[in-house]
């Protein structure tokens, strides 16, 4: 055989080799699961790293992400049980826990957990109003990932996560719950007002009810200082007169004393609205009057 022959047939054979060899190593890359057939039958699951394929008898059936993945669908139409249509926009978060179930157990996995999560909401929303539709997302949630998770699990698939992103009612209903915000948004801030009005009326009152009973106890006062202080006085002249009394009995006045007395005690009368002063003739009737008048002065 010609050497040259030979060399080419070698050369064809070694090239067959390396592109037999360079296509049977597979490195799987991390966070990655590759699925491997051998006649057609499921054979092994590739984890990350380096692999050798058998070949024409093994194929990579099926290339899975094992991180976590997000499915943001589109809009869903549903009905509350109130009648009203409103559109709902919902994200689904999940993971691939088992490649051979999700390569064999279903055959568009993200259509199929769309679709199951449409009608899943269909049948809660259902069963709700529009007001517990609007306040309930959390309900909602719990629900949908209870449901999806369920169904999903055969599938190798794990839903971490179902979160409703919007609600949208029609335009009408949109127009009227404005104008309900609105009025509840007055209605407060009348309530505010009033009860505000209502403290301050309170308060001046308390503080014109403190103000009268701190003047009343002023006046009360002021007059009892002015009833002891009189009473005091008088007290102090009573005093004042009946010891001068004590001293001119004590003294024994001698009669020609008390007739001096008694004229002085005239002459103070004379100065007065008298008229007239009667003067007794005898001086012993002048002491007598002296007497008297000492007597009704006390």
């Amino acid at each position: 055989m010609d050497p040259v022959v030979v060399i080419a047939i070698i050369t064809v054979i070694i090239a067959i080799a390396i592109w037999m060899l360079a296509t049977c190593l597979c490195i799987v890359p991390q966070g990655s699961t590759w699925v491997i057939e051998r006649l057609g039958r499921y054979a092994t699951t590739w984890e990350a790293g380096l692999h050798l394929k058998t070949p024409l008898l093994e194929r990579v059936v099926r290339k899975i992400s094992m991180k976590e993945q997000v499915a943001d669908f589109e809009p869903q139409s549903v009905i509350t049980k109130d009648n009203v249509t409103m559109n709902v926009d919902s994200v689904v978060y999940f993971q691939v826990i088992d490649p051979k179930a999700l390569t064999y157990g279903v055959e568009r996995p993200i259509a199929a957990i769309e679709n199951l999560c449409a009608t899943t909401l269909r049948n809660i929303i259902g069963s709700m109003t529009l007001d517990e539709t609007l306040v309930g997302r959390e309900t909602i949630n719990a629900e949908t990932i209870k449901v999806l998770d369920e169904a999903t699990n055969k599938w190798g698939i794990d839903i971490t996560r179902v979160e409703v992103q919007n609600i949208t009612p029609p335009l009408s209903i949109q127009e009227a719950m404005e104008k309900q915000m609105k009025a509840e948004r007055e209605k407060r801030a009348v309530i505010l007002a009033a009860e505000g009005e209502k403290q301050s009326a309170i308060t001046r009152a308390e503080g014109e009810k403190e103000s009268a009973i701190l003047r009343a106890d002023a006046i009360r006062e002021e007059r009892i200082r002015t009833a002891q202080g009189e009473a005091e006085a008088i007290a102090a002249v009573a005093q004042a007169q009946a010891r001068a009394i004590e001293m001119i009995n004590q003294a024994q006045p001698t009669k020609e004393y008390l007739q001096i007395r008694s004229m002085e005690a005239a002459e103070k009368m004379a100065d007065g609205q008298a008229t007239k002063i009667v003067v007794p003739s005898s001086l012993q009737d002048v002491a007598g009057i002296a007497t008297l008048f000492k007597e009704t002065t006390r």
